[in-house]
């Protein structure tokens, strides 16, 4: 079971509240939430709500990130991959600037409200799936099948190897699961989340416009 009710003294037809939410085996939580923050007025009522009383917060040792509204640490910033040069929509043809990236989870795949409903950006494709559901049934899946409902496969196998992912971090994977080569087994290694997503992203890039099975060679660099 995930663990204890979240209550704040709102009334109840409070977004946040209406959610029924339960956290439980968090790592982190974000700073406090910054009003003058440039995407403090940009999102849905109930996301903006949530993040007022917990403005952000690591779940599963890096199963789940939800971002938070402040301008430090990047990696924790919904204005860092939303608005500047960072944005993923600059990164990510089918990401739209209105989209807000809240959540990604242990390998830096996105969770982005579109019009109130949440879909999933896979970063090394760039594809989007929209999931069909809202808000507050995004976390109740979350707390229904952490497990299942957020791949957290890799993370735990990360986990019964001695790693743990410190905040911040996401799992490097190669290769990468796009690949046939990933069905034999990847290495997993903790990197920069924001590291990870600008590599993403250039490798998601680099597959735009290929065939399908067509061939392609990844060249490491230091």
């Amino acid at each position: 079971m995930l663990g204890r009710l979240l209550k704040r003294k709102k009334p109840k037809d409070d977004a946040s509240e209406a959610m029924g939410l339960r956290l439980g085996n968090i790592s982190f939580t974000g700073p406090q939430f910054e009003v003058g923050s440039p995407v403090s007025t940009l999102l849905p009522p109930n996301l903006a709500a949530l993040l007022q009383q917990i403005n952000g917060f690591i779940q599963f040792g890096g199963g789940l990130h939800v971002r938070g509204v402040c301008s430090a640490p990047d990696w924790h910033s919904l204005a860092h991959v939303m608005v500047g040069e960072k944005a993923l929509h600059r990164s990510y043809p089918a990401v739209v600037e209105t989209d807000v990236p809240f959540a990604q989870d242990c390998v830096a795949d996105q969770f982005l409200l579109r019009g109130g409903v949440v879909h999933k950006l896979y970063s090394e494709t760039g594809d989007i799936e929209d999931l069909d559901l809202n808000l507050p049934s995004f976390f109740a899946a979350v707390e229904a099948d952490p497990i299942g409902f957020l791949s957290m496969h890799p993370l735990l196998q990360f986990q019964r190897d001695g790693g743990a992912l410190l905040p911040g971090q996401v799992l490097h994977v190669y290769p990468p699961f796009c690949t046939k080569e990933a069905g034999a087994g990847v290495s997993l290694k903790p990197v920069s989340a924001i590291e990870a997503l600008e590599f993403l992203a250039e490798f998601s890039s680099q597959l735009t416009g290929m065939a399908e099975g067509a061939k392609f060679r990844i060249q490491i660099v230091p």
